[in-house]
C-alpha cells in the first residue's frame, strides 16, 4: 500500500505503508543509533513523534518480550529506509511490521530517509504527517498546520502515571532486591531501564505521577527524589517545577532528560528549543571535572540555557561536545544534580552508569 509523508514546509515523500493504514502525525525527529528501535517506539520520550531511523535497514532482529520500555508504543509513527524482509533473532517473537500493527501504529518505509534527514538539519525539526489516505496534498497540509504543536503544551500529562506504584511489577523479572536506600520517582514519562538500574543499585523504589504534591513525597520518607526523562517543552510543566523548588535541600535529587530541565528551571534557568534536537545513542559529552569523554544516549528537543543559570548556585559538569550545549549541572551547596542525556543506555553505551554510583553516594553522605 502506498504511503506519503508530508512536513508543514509543504515538503513531501512518497513511500510504502507498514504497520497500522492510516494517519499519524507529529514532530519529525531524525535517531542516528543503528539499533534499539524496540526501545525507542516504547520509551514515553517520544510521544507526539514521528521518529526516522537514519540507519537504513530497520527490522531484521525482530521484536522480543524482553527489550521494552513501557507497556506501549509512545511514538506516533514511524520512518524509515528499508523494512528488512526477514527476521532473524533467537528472542524474537514477532515482526516490526506486527509490531506495529498490534499497537496501531502508523509506519511508512522506502522513502529516502537521508535526503529526509538532511532537510531536518538544514531546516529544523517540525510536524509531520504519515498517512495512506489519497486525499490531495494541499488539503492535507492545511489540516497538519492546523494542529497543535510541541511547544507551550504540557504533553507529561499524557504519559505519566495515574496512580503511584511499586517497582519492580509483578511481571518484571528482577534480581534479589539489596533495598538499601528508599528513592522517590517522579514520573515525567519514566522508562523501564531507569528503573531496573536503580533497583540494581539498591534502591527501593516508588513511582508517583507528575502532578504529586511535595508533602506527599516527603510522607514517603525517601532517602533520595530522582526526577526521571519524559516528552516535549518543559516550561508548561509548571506544577513540577514548583514541586522540585520546594524539594531542595531536603533530600538528594537526581534528574535525567526532562528531569534535568525541570531542575534546571527550579534553578531559575531558562529552557530553550533546539533546531533539530538530539536524537541518538552516539553523542559525545565531556564530564568537565576529570576531562573524560562520553559517548551517550540522548532524546531532547529542548535544553536548558547555560548562560541562564545563576553562576553562584550551580556547576556546570557536563557540556555537549557537538554544539557545546548544557549537558549536566550539580547545586554548588545542596545535594542536587543533573544530565541531559540517558544513563540507563537503552539503547546506547555503558559509559554514563557511573551516575546512578553517583546517586547513591549522595544519598549515602546526605543520609549518614
Amino acid at each position: 500500500m502506498q504511503a506519503r509523508l508530508l512536513l508543514s514546509d509543504g515538503t513531501h515523500f512518497e513511500g510504502l505503508s507498514f504497520g497500522k493504514p492510516g494517519t499519524a502525525v507529529g514532530e519529525v525527529v531524525f535517531h542516528t543509533a543503528m539499533c534499539g528501535y524496540q526501545e525507542i517506539l516504547t520509551d514515553p520520550s517520544y510521544h507526539f513523534q514521528l521518529v526516522t531511523m537514519t540507519y537504513p535497514q530497520i527490522g531484521n532482529y525482530g521484536v522480543n518480550p524482553k527489550d521494552f520500555e513501557s507497556r506501549r508504543i509512545y511514538a506516533a509513527g514511524f520512518i524509515i529506509r528499508e523494512l528488512s524482509p526477514i527476521v532473524s533473532h533467537w528472542q524474537a517473537n514477532r515482526s516490526l511490521d506486527d509490531y506495529l500493527k498490534f499497537h496501531g501504529v502508523v509506519g511508512i518505509h522506502d522513502i529516502d530517509t537521508r535526503a529526509l534527514t538532511r532537510h531536518l538539519r538544514d531546516h529544523g525539526a517540525q510536524m509531520g504527517m504519515i498517512t495512506t489516505t489519497k486525499d490531495p496534498l494541499p488539503a492535507l497540509l492545511e489540516k497538519l498546520r492546523r494542529g497543535e504543536g510541541l511547544v507551550g503544551r504540557d504533553i507529561v500529562k499524557e504519559v505519566t502515571t495515574d496512580k503511584t506504584y511499586v517497582w519492580p511489577l509483578s511481571e518484571e523479572p528482577a534480581p534479589a532486591p539489596k533495598k538499601k536506600y528508599r528513592v522517590a520517582v517522579y514520573d515525567f514519562g519514566v522508562k523501564f531501564s531507569i528503573l531496573r538500574s536503580l533497583y540494581k543499585s539498591g534502591c527501593e523504589l516508588e513511582v508517583f505521577p507528575a502532578r504529586t504534591p511535595p508533602d506527599k513525597i516527603l510522607a514517603w520518607k525517601p532517602d533520595g527524589i530522582f526526577l526521571s526523562n519524559g516528552p516535549g517543552d518543559p516550561e508548561p510543566v509548571d506544577y513540577a517545577v514548583d514541586s522540585v523548588r520546594s524539594l531542595l535541600g531536603k533530600k538528594p535529587i537526581f534528574g535525567i532528560c526532562l528531569g534535568h530541565q525541570i531542575l534546571g528551571l527550579a534553578l531559575g534557568g531558562r529552557t530553550t528549543k533546539l533546531k533539530f534536537g538530539h536524537h541518538g545513542a552516539n553523542h559525545p559529552v565531556k564530564h568537565l571535572p576529570t576531562g573524560a569523554i562520553e559517548i551517550t544516549s540522548q532524546n531532547h528537543g529542548f535544553i536548558v540555557d547555560i548562560e541562564s543559570l545563576p553562576k553562584d548556585l550551580v556547576e556546570i559538569t557536563h557540556i555537549n561536545l557537538n554544539d557545546q550545549t548544557l549537558e549536566g549541572f550539580r547545586h554548588k551547596r545542596l545535594s542536587a544534580f543533573s544530565v541531559q542525556y540517558h544513563p540507563e543506555s537503552a539503547p546506547g553505551p555503558h559509559d554514563s552508569q557511573y551516575l546512578f554510583d553517583h546517586f547513591i553516594k549522595e544519598m549515602e553522605t546526605f543520609n549518614a
